[in-house]
């Protein structure tokens, strides 16, 4: 049986977030920069011959038809496969954190099966698959640390020129998430950031701007804001990624991290803490290209 083994997908952080406006259609106007991170889910895919798409749960349950297996179907339908696989995940990217694990997730499997179900489909293709799944799905299939605009699908790579230096942030998620839905349909919500511009941000890329939809977050969930006070205390700036509820601040290049874990199973039992690096490029960038996968 064909099969492809430990494929990674990484999360991402959003350094900054602004909310520009919105369209006619409902659909919110975003600024943001996207960095990859080395939290990453695990995914195993096994090819099977009588066309079923299967699931296996190897860390917490996953909703029956995640985005893993929704991904698998639009490719088998786009592609006319009549190949079938078995999916297995070790979840570790927690949920409703805004580190885009489910997205992630969507792209892996679309990577992965376009080489698994011999596809060759070319990346614009597997672009326009994974944006009916998710608005960050095509930034985790292009591969590279990214400017974002639009409603997310304005992706522009972060030249060398602007490329973000190597870093290590601490990332707490607390127990309570959030639905990205009601954070974006609160009338307290501010729409009208001034625009920003990459070279802007460039100057310095780890304090630029702020996230817009953190105060509407912080009140529908205050974990969020004692998160951000403890990172505080340490003396850390901290805000939070995407749509939270997860929040992450930068640590100092010193040859010994702040322990930031001392006594935190203590005072925080239920939170999620973990020290990450930025990737400069997603561990499978070089699985896509324009041309047909070959």
């Amino acid at each position: 049986m064909q099969a492809l083994y430990d494929v990674p997908a990484p999360a991402k952080l959003n350094l900054f977030l602004h909310v520009t406006g919105r369209r006619a259609d409902g659909y919110h106007l975003l600024q943001s920069a996207f960095m990859l991170i080395d939290w990453c889910d695990t995914l195993h895919f096994e090819r099977r011959t009588d066309g079923r798409i299967a699931r296996t749960d190897l860390g917490g349950p996953l909703p029956a038809i995640d985005l893993s297996v929704r991904a698998a179907q639009a490719l088998q339908a786009a592609g006319g496969c009549t190949a079938g696989v078995q999916i297995s995940i070790n979840k570790r990217i927690p949920a409703q954190a805004g580190m885009g694990g489910g997205s992630s997730d969507a792209a892996t499997t679309l990577l992965a099966l376009n080489r698994l179900w011999d596809l060759h489909l070319p990346r614009a293709t597997l672009e326009r698959i994974g944006l009916t799944l998710g608005a960050d799905v095509p930034f985790f299939l292009r591969g590279h640390n990214a400017w974002v605009e639009g409603i997310g699908e304005q992706i522009t790579p972060l030249a060398p020129a602007v490329q973000l230096p190597r870093a290590r942030f601490v990332i707490v998620k607390p127990a309570a998430g959030l639905e990205t839905r009601e954070i974006f349909s609160s009338p307290s919500l501010e729409r009208n950031s001034d625009a920003a511009t990459i070279m802007g941000f460039a100057a310095a890329p780890y304090s630029y701007g702020r996230n817009d939809l953190q105060p509407v977050a912080q009140a529908l969930c205050p974990e969020i804001h004692q998160a951000i006070a403890w990172l505080q205390s340490l003396g850390l700036q901290a805000r939070m990624t995407g749509s939270g509820s997860a929040v992450f601040a930068q640590l100092a290049h010193t040859p010994e991290p702040v322990d930031i874990f001392e006594d935190a199973d203590k005072l925080h039992p239920q939170w999620q803490i973990k020290v990450c690096e930025n990737l400069m490029l997603h561990p499978l960038a070089g699985w896509a290209s324009d041309e047909s996968l070959r």
